[in-house]
């Protein structure tokens, strides 16, 4: 797929040749980044049974806002970043296996939200375990694939 026509729309162009916006929608991205993984990992483990004195629904209800606004953040920011190199992005092997591990923790959320309610208290012990250990492989796994689009040349 050609994605030169992106990489040319004026937005794009500024961002990609100014320093600061550019700086400011990397940060952006971290800060959707951190609070994606703060929410998710710290849900994963109180569905995985730690901090059983706290109310699994208690929890889940503010941390799915703090995974969830994360994960706007990071998408929007990520979206721009993207397009600032989109020909180059799009065929590289770790930022593949980055959209497919997001796709897959999307997908597994709105899976377990829709099977379990909003809080995930229909959750038995089993599908909780279950819940956490594809949150914490999508996620983390999406998070180092997307470190590894800097350290990995892609195929030529």
């Amino acid at each position: 797929m050609d994605f030169s026509a992106l990489e040319t729309l004026a937005l794009v162009e500024a961002l990609r040749f100014s320093r600061w916006a550019y700086a400011a929608v990397n940060a952006t991205h971290i800060l959707g980044i951190a609070l994606l993984i703060g929410g998710a990992v710290p849900m994963a483990l109180r569905l995985s049974g730690l901090w059983p004195d706290t109310a699994r629904a208690d929890l889940v209800r503010v941390l799915k806002v703090t995974t969830a606004s994360g994960l706007c953040l990071a998408i929007a920011s990520g979206s721009l970043l993207f397009a600032t190199r989109a020909s180059e992005y799009a065929g590289h092997p770790a930022f593949q296996v980055k959209l497919l591990f997001v796709a897959a923790g999307i997908t597994s959320a709105l899976v377990a939200h829709g099977r379990h309610g909003r809080t995930l208290d229909g959750a038995s012990r089993g599908a909780a375990l279950r819940i956490a250990a594809v949150t914490l492989i999508c996620w983390l796994s999406a998070l180092t694939a997307g470190r590894l689009i800097a350290f990995i040349e892609p195929a030529p």
